[in-house]
C-alpha cells in the first residue's frame, strides 16, 4: 500500500495552501524581521555598556576643587620672558605666602586692539583676584574690565588713586564683583574678583612702587 501523501498546509489568512513564491517570500520575510530585532538588540547592548563605562570613569576619576590641586603658575618668571614687547614694564605683584597664581599672560592680537598683561590670583581665603594691565587703553576697554558698571568711589592705598567699581549687590557681576582702576605711563591696571576690600587692598599695595615708577598714577587712566 503506498503511503499517502500529505496535502499542503491552508493557511488561514488566505483560505487556502501558500504557493511556493509565497512560502519564500515569508521565509524571507521573518528572516528579515530576525534580523532587525537582532539589531534592535545590539544596539541596547551597547548603549548599556556605553552608558555603564561612563558611570565608572565617573565613579574613579577624582573630583574636588580644581584650582587647589593645579599646579601655581610662576607670573613673574612668564612676565620676565615677556618683558620689553610693551611700551611699559610689566607688573609683578609681590604677594605673601599663601597668594597662589592659577593663570598668567601677555594678550596680543585682541579683538578690542588693546594688549594686556593678565594675572588670576586665588586668595588665601580661596578668593578670586585678577590683575589686568592695558597697553594704550582706551576708555571702552576698561568698561569691559569692569562689566560696564559706574564708578562708586575713589580710595588711596600707598599713595596710588584708584577708581572703585562695587557690583558686589548685583546678582549677574559675574567675577567681577569688585574693581580698583588706575592708570600709569601707557597702562591702565585693573585689579578685580570676589574678594573681600583687605585682600584687594594687598594686592594693591603689592603694586604701589611699581606704579610710580611708570608714572604718576591717576584713577580710571584719567
Amino acid at each position: 500500500m503506498s503511503a499517502k501523501i500529505k496535502p499542503p498546509a491552508v493557511v488561514a489568512e488566505l483560505g487556502r495552501p501558500e504557493t511556493p513564491e509565497e512560502t519564500a517570500a515569508r521565509k524571507a520575510q521573518n528572516s528579515a524581521n530576525h534580523r532587525n530585532r537582532q539589531t534592535v538588540n545590539n544596539l541596547v547592548y551597547s548603549l548599556i555598556a556605553t552608558v555603564a563605562l561612563v558611570a565608572v570613569i565617573v565613579l574613579i576619576v577624582p573630583r574636588g576643587n580644581p584650582t587647589s590641586t593645579a599646579p601655581a603658575v610662576d607670573y613673574a618668571a612668564v612676565a620676565q620672558q615677556a618683558q620689553g614687547s610693551e611700551p611699559d614694564r610689566l607688573l609683578v605683584p609681590r604677594l605673601p605666602s599663601g597668594w597662589k597664581s592659577n593663570s598668567a599672560e601677555l594678550r596680543t592680537k585682541t579683538a578690542d586692539g588693546v594688549d594686556a598683561w593678565y594675572i588670576g590670583l586665588l586668595t588665601p581665603k580661596g578668593q578670586y583676584i585678577g590683575v589686568t594691565q592695558g597697553f594704550n587703553a582706551n576708555d571702552s576697554w576698561v568698561s569691559d574690565q569692569v562689566n560696564r558698571t559706574r564708578i562708586a568711589g575713589t580710595r588711596e592705598i600707598d599713595g596710588v588713586k584708584w577708581d572703585v567699581y562695587d557690583n558686589r549687590a548685583s546678582s549677574d557681576a559675574g567675577n567681577v564683583k569688585y574693581a580698583l582702576v588706575t592708570s600709569a605711563g601707557k597702562s591702565t591696571v585693573v585689579v578685580f574678583g570676589t574678594a573681600e576690600d583687605a585682600e584687594f587692598t594687598t594686592v594693591a599695595s603689592s603694586l604701589a612702587d611699581q606704579l610710580h615708577s611708570l608714572g604718576s598714577p591717576t584713577p580710571g587712566g584719567k
